[in-house]
């Protein structure tokens, strides 16, 4: 355990000096804007900002002289110091990227136990920013406490990871998707907006009649698109499924018929799109409180998967997670404790799919397991539980132990958590984009992007 610890009055001589150093980055002026209101255009706007000189530049006054404040507050005299007054001289700015040496160094003893103490920043080339006094009364009791963990904080942008997702696809080439039973509104106008959004090219699979009155309905045009007349959802689901196989599609799309409908189709032995892997769900999410996109499987196709399917299930997951530019992503596999126990299953599952990781039967990630879902996504519930791994409290993927805890788990981010959910299903001969009724607009698009992200960065071993 850390420790803070002061220095009192007694203790301190003329010329004692502690520092300490950080580098700006773009959340700093993000929460500096939240936390004071400081709207500014020159602080917040980088196009308004957009000079030679000052580029993506901060009111530093506000950031220097809180770096001031925690090394006085911290180091020299640490606990217990009051702050009494403070001037300071700005003689450059700080830029994002910069990095700042901040040091306080003790030039006089006054009585009553104040200190006056000369004050300076200077950045990486070793030029001053900020400089100046400040006045403090230093503690006279000794002060040993264990050190803080501040709680990670994340600003959250609605729809930001899913608008760089949609980004990345812009230079791809679209996908030839057939749309199953596009009959409602919703999806009709989620697979033409895809279409308009160069992600896929819709092949529309249903009864002509109804798909031409939704789209009337949501006034669309379908104008060039193609549509496969078929007499009802059943037989729509049956249309698409012997599109993919002839290769006609290089993806399916669910419209407004039930999964298990379409996924009966999909999973059919005889005529069906089965491969030697192992199909998933696999829900990309945008959640408010984490930083980066996190995906979540099986929440939707194997109900009580063993540890054969589970493998199946990670590999998906881990190629989805490549496929959107995650080098080596961190697979974290749950349970309720993070500890192996006999009598739990899901345990004994999640250490042995870490120990087939090693033995290369699962590639491409790094797994950890079990992990309870707190120290699988926080930093401060690992570290609280003494828990040492590169994948606790920074997963990029959760590994649900089945289909009703994923389920859950991913409906509570949705509806209690403010996440976007996008989703899809792999290990099939092509990708199958799930969406929900109650997805919104970007969920949609996402889950297309994810579509074709996937086919576009995916050799083609699945097909």
């Amino acid at each position: 355990m850390q420790y803070i610890e002061n220095r009192t009055y007694g203790e301190i001589e003329v010329g004692d000096t502690a520092a300490l150093t950080r580098t700006l980055k773009p959340e700093d002026i993000e929460l500096f804007a939240v936390m004071s209101g400081d709207v500014n255009p020159a602080h917040v706007d980088a196009e308004y900002a957009r000079t030679d000189m000052f580029h993506g530049v901060i009111a530093h006054g506000m950031w220097g002289g809180a770096l001031i404040s925690a090394v006085l507050g911290t180091e020299l005299p640490g606990p217990g110091t009051i702050f009494l007054n403070q001037t300071l001289r700005f003689s450059a700015p700080v830029g994002i990227g910069d990095t700042v040496v901040v040091s306080v160094t003790v030039t006089e003893k006054r009585p009553n136990g104040r200190l006056l103490l000369d004050c300076t920043c200077r950045n990486q080339t070793g030029a001053t920013v900020i400089e100046g006094v400040a006045e403090v009364i230093a503690p006279r009791e000794k002060v040993r406490r264990p050190r803080a963990v501040l709680p990670a904080v994340h600003l959250h942008v609605q729809g930001a990871q899913y608008a760089k997702l949609i980004a990345a696809t812009e230079a791809l080439d679209p996908v030839r998707t057939a749309v199953v039973h596009p009959c409602d509104a919703l999806s009709i106008t989620g697979a033409l907006e895809a279409a308009r959004g160069g992600m896929i090219v819709p092949v529309l699979v249903g009864p002509r009649a109804r798909i031409e009155a939704a789209a009337a309905a949501a006034g669309l045009s379908l104008d060039g698109i193609e549509i496969v007349d078929t007499p009802h959802s059943h037989a729509a689901a049956a249309s698409a499924v012997a599109l993919a196989r002839a290769g006609t599609v290089e993806a399916i799309m669910k419209g407004s018929l039930h999964t298990d409908e379409l996924m009966d189709a999909v999973v059919e032995r005889s005529g069906g799109l089965r491969t030697e892997r192992r199909m998933s769900h696999i829900y990309a999410l945008d959640v408010p409180t984490y930083p980066k996109p996190l995906l979540i499987t099986d929440a939707a196709i194997n109900i009580y998967p063993d540890l054969g399917v589970k493998r199946d299930i990670v590999q998906n997951a881990i190629d989805l997670a490549h496929a959107l530019g995650i080098e080596l992503p961190k697979v974290a596999i749950l349970s309720a404790v993070e500890t192996v126990n006999p009598r739990i299953t899901s345990t004994l599952e999640a250490a042995s799919l870490c120990k087939m990781a090693d033995r290369g039967q699962i590639t491409g990630g790094l797994l950890d397991g079990p992990l309870a879902f707190d120290n699988a996504i926080s930093p401060v519930a690992a570290a609280a539980k003494g828990i040492r791994s590169q994948v606790a409290g920074d997963a990029d993927i959760l590994v649900a132990p089945d289909l009703e805890a994923g389920n859950m788990m991913a409906k509570q981010l949705i509806y209690l958590a403010g996440a976007d959910a996008a989703g899809i299903v792999l290990g099939a001969r092509v990708p199958i984009i799930l969406t929900s009724r109650a997805d919104s607009r970007a969920a949609r698009l996402a889950s297309c992007a994810l579509a074709q992200l996937f086919i576009s960065r995916t050799p083609a071993r699945q097909l």
